[in-house]
């Protein structure tokens, strides 16, 4: 079991490395082993191109026959872009595989690991499930749900004040917290925010504070009544690209569309009507940075997977000041939005605080 631990951690390591670019596709990596010697490595860099296990198995060549393949998830069984890497295993020769996860995904979900004991392949599952489970999670909730993962960001006072009574919020938190938090805008699709957040920071919504970030994420404005200012950094900088999302389809729609804003009319703005749209348009993580309106519709919707909370020790006080969940609430301990505490770290004079939402 103890080598089976090493070769799954050397695995876990290689699928880390490729955040965001295998989108739609899981992060997957594969080492083949053989003689307590590695002879082929493999990650998965592009949907579309080859999966992990075919990259190793090409490097191991007639050298796996015999050797034990270690891969963090289950091979595919289907024809999608690229043949069933489960096949490849199979004509490749290897005797054992060693697999993290199975794929939820309804095409393969425990078909490739059918079909690699039909062979007389021997199959061991489960190994650092957990941590292979946190690499995939955004992969996890798309098949599962067919919507985006949704990571709430804020930060705020130590009783929960997102800004003072008089609307004033730059800045609460620390220039370590805000360093730290740009991270989550290069490794989401789109970031999400109000139109009120637009109107009163104007904000640029660019991970400007990481430089030569590898991605810029694009710019999602909830905006029902299409009244964004035209003069708005997100509508006029062309830094990273502006998607609004708008129940009103009149010629107001213009303007914005000259400026190379993208305009989606939506029938609702129901926040399930929201995720499912983003999803359609291949948005697979979500990073929803306020304001206080968007963040109590997310929460009161339970539409939100993981929150991303920055923590200053001041305190700001009044009940008419914005804090971070104003909205319905929930009216008993039971059915309320109960969480598991992932990451708790000091970021300057702040507390950083990661939350994964129970489901």
């Amino acid at each position: 079991m103890s080598e089976h631990l090493f070769y799954m951690q050397q695995v876990l390591a290689l699928a880390k490395m490729t955040p965001v670019q295998t989108r739609p596709n899981p992060q997957v990596a594969a080492i083949i082993v053989k003689n307590s010697q590695i002879i082929g490595i493999g990650v998965h860099l592009q949907a579309g191109e080859p999966h992990a296990e075919v990259h190793a198995i090409r490097q191991a060549g007639s050298n796996a026959i015999n050797a034990t393949l270690y891969v963090n998830l289950e091979p595919c069984a289907h024809h999608g872009k690229t043949p069933p890497c489960a096949d490849a295993v199979i004509q490749a020769g290897i005797t054992r595989v060693v697999i993290a996860n199975q794929d939820p995904n309804p095409l393969v979900a425990g078909l490739g690991i059918q079909k690699l004991q039909a062979a007389g392949i021997e199959v061991i599952s489960g190994i650092l499930y957990n941590e292979a489970w946190e690499i995939n999670k955004v992969f996890f909730h798309n098949i599962s749900t067919q919507t985006p993962y949704v990571t709430l960001k804020v930060g705020m006072s130590l009783d929960g004040r997102i800004a003072t009574k008089n609307n004033i919020s730059q800045w609460i938190t620390s220039p370590a917290s805000r360093q730290d938090a740009h991270n989550y805008r290069i490794t989401h699709e789109a970031i999400l925010v109000g139109v009120g957040t637009v109107k009163h920071d104007n904000p640029s919504l660019i991970p400007h504070m990481i430089e030569n970030p590898p991605r810029l994420p694009i710019r999602i404005i909830l905006d029902s009544n299409l009244t964004t200012p035209l003069d708005s950094k997100v509508v006029t900088d062309n830094l990273a690209p502006t998607w609004i999302l708008t129940t009103n389809s009149s010629e107001t729609q213009q303007p914005f569309k000259d400026h190379g804003c993208k305009i989606i009319t939506v029938a609702d703005m129901q926040i399930n009507t929201i995720l499912t749209t983003l999803y359609k348009h291949k948005i697979y993580s979500l990073l929803i940075e306020g304001g206080e309106q968007i963040y109590s519709s997310f929460l009161d919707a339970k539409a939100v997977n993981q929150i991303v909370s920055y923590l200053s020790p001041q305190l700001i006080g009044s009940t008419s000041a914005k804090h971070l969940f104003a909205g319905n609430g929930f009216m008993d301990l039971q059915h309320n939005l109960k969480c598991n505490f992932t990451e708790v770290k000091t970021l300057g004079n702040d507390i950083k605080i990661v939350a994964e939402v129970i489901k």
